[in-house]
């Protein structure tokens, strides 16, 4: 394989990999900017890939090619609609944001397993046939070498989650909603006594992070799986958060770090085609990003400053 081919492998392998965790990762972000803890991303990511995959069965017929797209929309919305729960919990009944968070993550794949048995008779679903492909870029592919790498058989729902995170940075940093979004995670008394709605900002950040974290899963299963199964989300969800908290809450730090974790996935599939990657043991591959998550955690946790009301139940009246 030549050099540009093993580069554009890597490449789009990371890519595919990265892509459920940038959604993911900058779902946690919004949700951790307006003072609420999400650990219950990967509950939200299942459902999302439930939701996607049984919309992608049930409607390759009615819409063909952009069915994966509807399914990713499908998918967003139901994790929106599951996100709720933790809203409320959090928000209006003051419950520990860690806890509710857990249950989230209990239910989703017990929910999900337990409607596929009900609407299909058994425990997975059937592999879908209207998957998210890979994509060349008419003109930009044949630019020598960057077309080869950057723009021919790519994924192009990674271009869209990288454009989703420049937006999500823009809107944090940048606006209105985001400076109310961050002065509620950083001080919501303060941010109440000039006029800022805090149980409102707080169910709009964790309503988003159900809407990017569904989305993610969604991609995930209509690209990577095919199908849906109790196992088909297995700590994406916590590598999101560590992408989140090792890229210091910030949205392009995020997708920064959602790369180098889903590049650390993808050797697994890819490392017999690398040079010097092929003589790991493939075992010692499958479980380095699960591993590389727990160094992260390890490491960066205890240094990360994170939002100061973050993990904080709000109470008007104090």
């Amino acid at each position: 394989m030549s050099t540009v081919g093993l580069i554009s492998l890597i490449l789009t392998s990371a890519l595919v990999y990265s892509t459920p965790l940038i959604l993911t990762a900058l779902g946690g972000t919004f949700s951790e900017r307006s003072g609420i803890v999400n650990v219950g991303l990967e509950g939200i990511m299942v459902m999302g890939a439930f939701s996607g995959i049984v919309f992608n069965l049930e409607s390759a017929g009615r819409f063909g090619g952009w069915t994966p797209w509807i399914g990713i929309i499908v998918g967003g919305l139901v994790g929106m609609l599951f996100s709720l729960l933790h809203a409320v919990a959090t928000v209006s009944f003051r419950a520990d944001h860690i806890i509710s968070g857990t249950v989230v993550n209990l239910m989703a794949p017990a929910l999900g397993v337990f409607l596929i048995k009900v609407w299909y008779g058994k425990g997975q679903t059937d592999n879908i046939d209207s998957n998210l492909g890979y994509f060349s870029f008419p003109g930009l592919e044949d630019i020598p070498i960057i077309g080869d790498i950057f723009f021919k058989n790519t994924f192009l729902p990674a271009y869209l989650a990288i454009g989703i995170a420049i937006v999500a940075w823009y809107v944090i940093s940048k606006t209105r909603f985001g400076l109310r979004l961050r002065s509620v995670g950083e001080h919501p008394q303060a941010a109440d006594t000039l006029g800022v709605n805090v149980y409102l900002f707080r169910y709009s950040g964790v309503l988003l992070s159900g809407l990017l974290g569904g989305m993610g899963g969604a991609i995930f299963a209509q690209s990577i799986s095919g199908n849906f199964s109790a196992g088909t989300i297995v700590g994406q969800g916590y590598i999101s958060l560590a992408a989140m908290i090792f890229g210091k809450w910030n949205p392009l730090g995020a997708m920064g770090a959602a790369i180098f974790f889903g590049f650390a996935q993808s050797l697994s599939i890819i490392g017999a085609q690398l040079p010097v990657i092929s003589s790991i043991p493939p075992v010692l591959l499958q479980i380095a990003p699960y591993l590389l998550t727990i160094i992260v955690l390890v490491l960066f946790l205890g240094r990360s400053s994170g939002p100061q009301a973050s993990g904080k139940n709000y109470v008007k009246s104090k």
